[in-house]
């Protein structure tokens, strides 16, 4: 891997005082042109191609949930929180849910602080799963700075899968009468602030676990994000990349690959009627055939307001559809749907995913605003 260098001359080093000195101004005039809006669009584009180039040119074929090319770390693929499943997945241009950093860390920057988002879901095989957020601002810490890093917002967040319990045998299937377990788990700290009064951004730094029996594996990963928010005419855009890390500690002598995503998208509020609509673009940085089969993981949802406090939700995956669907009878799978109820201090959301016949999946999530 190429490691960029700076290439500093004697002369350079050893220059007048007077011409090492620069001012404030110019300081901010090369921050402001570094940060600009312009400038976070090219990092953000470019971050999707370069993966997306780069998925193309691996030898380890295109990536599919739960096979062993990521091994112990495809539970990170998990859809987190009930609105967010029920929605599809079509969830990276979110702004106001903390469950949002799971999939866009910039999310943060715009959402209520104050937040606990905790979920709970159950896997078609007993496995059971869940995800919590806590999200807060650096001011809400006591951090009394004017600088601009101090106005921030920061996050706690936790996924972690139970595999429950398996009888322990021998190579001849002889149970020993003891049993054995295993689970999953990641945890994340994330930074997230704003550019200008549109632009967010957010990064996540995350350790993850796996463990089974008295064996585990480790690694780390960074997830970074950014949002773009035109208020006028209700839309946000939105552009992650996550799961980008390496492995600390493997199994055997083949290290597991970490599942990097690259997601796009963008929601719309629609005037004169109570409907969120999302779409996304998820795994473009998958190793596929041609570079158009990465835009066949798409997701959609809609999310319809009653009012104050009743949302009805309903979502379609199409990357699950294909992955998961049995040729015969494909029937409803990729489908989502989903109800919500948000009081002043507390949300309740519930959903409902079809993984595969008869595979159903239920999500229950808890949002409580402190």
């Amino acid at each position: 891997m190429l490691k960029p260098c700076v290439l500093l001359s004697r002369s350079a080093v050893f220059s007048s005082a007077s011409a090492a000195k620069i001012s404030a101004a110019e300081i901010s005039a090369s921050a402001t042109l570094l940060f600009s809006p312009a400038t976070a669009l090219f990092l953000a584009v470019f971050a999707v191609f370069s993966s997306a180039s780069f998925a193309q040119t691996s030898s380890l074929g295109t990536p599919q949930f739960g096979t062993p090319q990521f091994g112990s770390y495809s539970f990170l693929r998990n859809d987190a929180g009930a609105r967010a499943a029920a929605l599809g997945g079509a969830f990276v241009a979110i702004h106001d849910d903390p469950a949002a950093v799971f999939y866009n860390p910039a999310a943060i920057a715009s959402a209520e602080e104050n937040q606990i988002h905790a979920t709970f879901f159950k896997h078609v095989a007993d496995v059971n799963s869940g995800f919590f957020v806590y999200n807060t601002s650096l001011k809400g810490l006591g951090v009394s700075s004017n600088s601009s890093l101090a106005q921030g917002s920061v996050a706690i967040s936790a996924n972690y899968v139970n595999y429950g319990q398996f009888a322990r045998t021998d190579r001849n299937g002889t149970s020993s009468g003891a049993n054995f377990g295993g689970g999953d788990l990641a945890l994340a700290a994330t930074y997230a602030n704003q550019l200008d009064s549109t632009w967010f951004y957010g990064v996540s730094v995350k350790y993850i676990n796996s463990r089974l029996d008295n064996v585990s594996t480790g690694a780390v990963a960074v997830d970074a994000g950014m949002l773009y928010r035109i208020p006028k005419a209700n839309v946000n855009i939105g552009v992650s990349v996550l799961h980008a890390g390496t492995q600390v500690a493997s199994l055997g002598t083949t290290p597991d690959r970490l599942p990097i995503d690259v997601r796009l998208g963008v929601n719309h509020r629609l005037r004169g009627l109570p409907l969120l609509i999302n779409a996304s673009f998820a795994r473009l940085a998958d190793s596929t055939a041609t570079l158009p089969e990465r835009f066949l993981n798409f997701q959609i949802g809609g999310e319809f307001y009653f009012g104050q406090a009743v949302r009805v939700r309903i979502g379609y995956d199409n990357q699950r559809r294909r992955e998961l669907s049995p040729e015969a009878q494909p029937r409803f799978t990729g489908f989502n749907a989903g109800v919500g109820v948000a009081l002043p201090n507390l949300g309740v959301d519930y959903a409902l995913s079809i993984v595969g016949m008869p595979g159903i999946v239920h999500r229950v999530s808890l949002l409580l605003k402190m």
